[in-house]
């Protein structure tokens, strides 16, 4: 879908009196426009909180330890994410400047069939995307339930907490559609921690690297700026939603 949302683009050529500037009708607004941005930015190359849990489901042994294995995967993780965001992120912006919707299937409407074929696309990849983020979420509930609240173990219990969850997030995701607005926020408030600096603090503490070598200071720029993420991405974020939410007729 990576591919046809850039190529599609491309192939549009750029729109009349394309503006490549920040959106927004005053400085304020291109201010927290912004801050979203970086919001949407980090929720996108996110996701080193879920790497954890994957690498726990790789054999190790000394002579083979799991943290090769693991690295060499997160290497090409990043290379295909690049292969894949960075045109769109290109061809998109050039295509159509700051009059591209937050998802830009969406302002390429044709043809349609093609379009059809890139959100569904999307949809595949959010399914297995969904079940890796979800699944550190369900092992947490149904520990919690068992330890806390004496429930047997059972399929019976598995299939009830993900059921229940999976309805949760869907109710939560059909009432506030914000897509813009949500990413933003949740790559502030929830993946700046775990992805961009708490692993750095803990680098540090486990470490403890020689004060101002090359080591420390690069971990400290990325603590300053993951916390400042923190800080103003759900800033941005938070405002976008308030603002759609201001138009927006719930299920209409």
């Amino acid at each position: 879908y990576s591919t046809v949302a850039w190529t599609t683009s491309l192939g549009r050529g750029r729109i009349h009196g394309v503006d490549y500037g920040l959106s927004g009708k005053s400085e304020a607004a291109r201010v927290f426009n912004f801050f979203n941005a970086l919001g949407d930015i980090a929720f996108a190359y996110a996701g080193h909180n879920v790497v954890l849990e994957i690498q726990a489901t790789i054999p190790s042994t000394p002579e083979k330890p799991s943290k090769i294995a693991m690295w060499k995967g997160v290497i090409l993780a990043y290379v295909v994410v690049a292969v894949c965001y960075f045109p769109v992120a290109f061809v998109g912006y050039y295509t159509f400047g700051n009059a591209v919707d937050d998802n830009i299937l969406l302002t390429l409407s044709r043809p349609r069939w093609l379009i059809a074929a890139a959100n569904m696309c999307v949809l595949i990849h959010v399914i297995g995307g969904y079940q890796i983020y979800a699944m550190p979420v369900f092992d947490m509930i149904e520990t919690v339930c068992v330890k806390k609240m004496n429930f047997a173990p059972s399929f019976a219990l598995r299939f009830s907490v993900r059921t229940l969850y999976v309805l949760i997030t869907m109710f939560i995701g059909m009432t506030f559609p914000f897509f813009g607005g949500l990413l933003g926020f949740f790559g502030g408030f929830a993946l700046a921690p775990t992805t961009y600096f708490l692993p750095c603090i803990i680098w540090l503490i486990v470490k403890k690297p020689k004060r101002f070598g090359p080591s420390w200071i690069m971990n400290w720029v990325f603590i300053i700026l993951g916390v400042a993420l923190l800080i103003f991405a759900p800033i941005g974020g938070m405002r976008n939603i308030i603002l759609s939410a201001a138009s927006y007729k719930f299920y209409q």
